[in-house]
Parts: structure tokens; sequence; C-alpha cells
């Protein structure tokens, strides 16, 4: 073969396509290892030793600023895991977990809440929280051909009075009520605690306010906020997982098969 015979059969589009080639794997490679920015490594249950990555692993920490100054790393250096207080059924994979307390109050399964960070979330105009229940917020109001539930009852699945809505929370940033807030009666005082909207039924007839997903008795051992007119992101997610959650164990029956 002469001396540079094997170039003969390259050209501008061969190296192209190759260079294009090497480039999507590469690309392919690169948006595999950004997507483990959250949530990796896996976390094993019963196993808290094993932490799996698979391929390509995750990425290195990179620092993000927030619109209001603060820094945050993901993924995170340390990640403390929260104790489960569940035990496995058996011991075949994939086996659910059987609640050893109450689930609603352990955050087990649907009632599960993600640990965000305990600060309000803020508008982006003037970085105050977005979310304020309308007594400090006199610039909105309920609008006058809705019923306004501020007074009604607040009654769970079975209609059985759990306490009283005193006040609705509006979203700034979105132009929407995201909770009302219930006082809740008991031993120890009243607890002030947030049901979202989106779990309730207003009835302006009979001045109540019903959640179906749970019982009166759930009512008591609601997340309370620290701050009567500020939720942070924190104790948002706690109170949407502990209201949601009793759509499996608020009622005995809810938790068997339909069959």
């Amino acid at each position: 073969m002469q001396a540079g015979a094997y170039l003969t059969t390259v050209d501008l589009a061969t190296v192209s396509l190759y260079l294009f080639w090497v480039f999507f794997a590469g690309l392919v490679l690169y948006l595999n290892r950004e997507s483990k920015r959250e949530g990796y490594p896996l976390v094993t249950p019963g196993k808290p030793n094993m932490r799996v990555e698979g391929f390509p692993g995750a990425p290195s920490p990179k620092m993000f600023k927030l619109q209001n100054g603060e820094i945050v790393m993901a993924p995170r250096p340390t990640d403390v895991q929260r104790p489960i207080a569940a035990l496995f059924a058996d011991r075949t994979p994939g086996a659910p977990m059987i609640p050893t307390g109450d689930p609603l109050v352990d955050g087990v399964g649907p009632a599960a809440y993600a640990s965000r960070a305990d600060r309000p979330a803020l508008t982006y105009d003037d970085a105050t929280p977005a979310i304020v229940p309308l007594r400090i917020a006199g610039e909105f109001s309920v609008d006058s051909d809705d019923p306004d539930p501020r007074g009604f009852t607040v009654v769970d699945a079975d209609g059985v009075a759990a306490g009283i809505c005193v006040d609705v929370w509006i979203d700034k940033t979105e132009m929407i009520f995201r909770y009302v807030e219930v006082a809740v009666p008991t031993d120890l005082g009243t607890r002030s605690i947030m049901i979202p909207v989106p779990l309730i039924r207003v009835d302006g007839a009979a001045r109540k306010v019903k959640v179906r997903t749970l019982m009166a008795r759930n009512f008591a051992n609601a997340p309370v906020r620290r701050s009567p007119n500020v939720i942070t992101l924190l104790e948002e997610d706690m109170a949407a997982a502990y209201c949601a959650g009793g759509q499996l164990y608020a009622k005995a029956e809810r938790m068997g098969p339909l069959l």
C-alpha cells in the first residue's frame, strides 16, 4: 500500500459524521449524569450502607445561587435519612412495609414528606412570604359569588365536626387559595392546622367544610406551624402529606382490598 493510501476514503462528510457520533455519545452520558444530581445515590431500604449510583455515577456537587441569595448544593454533601417507622412484611425483594405506629404522624408511605427548606416560599418582586392568610393580606378577598368558608364548621369524612375554619391562605404569586386554616379544640388547647384546598369541599348552604381524607381524631395530631402568619416549605409538605395520607390510613377499611 502506498503511503497515505488509507486517507483516500476519508472526506469531510465522514469526519463530520464521526465527530457527531462522539459528540452525541458524550451528550447522552452528560445528560444521564446530570439527571442524577437530585435523588442519588439511591438508598436501599434495610441496607443503609448500600449506596447505588449506576453508570454513569452521580456528578460532583455543584453550588446554585437562588433568587433570595441562598446557596444550595446538589447533590447534597450530606443527606441524613429519617428513620422509617415501618417494617418489611417479609424478606422478599420489593415487599411492602407495614407501619409500626401512626403512619400519618410518622410520615410513612403516602404520608411521607420531603425534607424541604424550613423557610417560606418568597415572592419574586419583594421577597416576602408568598403564601399568607387573608387576615394580613387586606388587598385580597374571597369572591362574592363563592362561599367564604371562614367561620364554617369543618367536618370529617363521616360528617363529624372536627373544628372551625378561621382563615384562608392565598398564594400571592399564583393568585389562588392554597390552604384553609382550621382551629381544632384538643385537651391541651386549640391547635391551628392547615388543610390543602384541593382536599376540601365547601358547602355554603350548610356552612360546612368537608375533609373526606381525615377522621375527626386525626385533626388533633396534624402538623402545626411555628409562626401564626407564615408557613414554610417543609411545613407545607408535612401538612399536604398528612392530609393526603389519610385517604389510605384514616379508616381501617381503606387499607384492605376492594374485592
